[in-house]
């Protein structure tokens, strides 16, 4: 199995960590949620981050398209959908212009076969 890349929680709140020998090798990727979370996952000088959960997951309350937008204009790294993401609402997603998007759901989707 092949890495190309380090994830920090939204939990990981340790902003002295040494990402320096890291840098070298892996992207760094974190998640937030809310303003707080952003300033300190740019703080660790994460490559990207994932923000989370765009659209309605189980009990996860969503941040929707406008709140993602106001979190995004803080952003000074390449931001990456997530949460919630299925077939019904990959159009939605592209309001928001993100760098990417991750969505297991979505992906899970593609791999079953299509029932007629």
């Amino acid at each position: 199995m092949r890495a190309n890349g380090v994830y920090l929680s939204s939990y990981n709140k340790n902003l002295s960590l040494n990402m320096t020998n890291f840098k070298k090798n892996f992207r760094i990727i974190g998640s937030a949620h809310n303003y707080k979370e952003i300033y300190q996952k740019q703080k660790q000088k994460l490559d990207e981050i994932f923000l989370s959960p765009i659209f309605k997951k189980k009990n996860n309350p969503k941040l929707e398209i406008y709140k993602y937008l106001n979190l995004k204009k803080m952003i000074k790294v390449k931001d990456i959908a997530l949460g919630g993401i299925n077939k019904q609402n990959i159009k939605r997603l592209k309001l928001v212009n993100s760098f990417g998007f991750a969505g297991i759901e979505y992906f899970e989707q593609k791999k079953r076969p299509l029932k007629y």
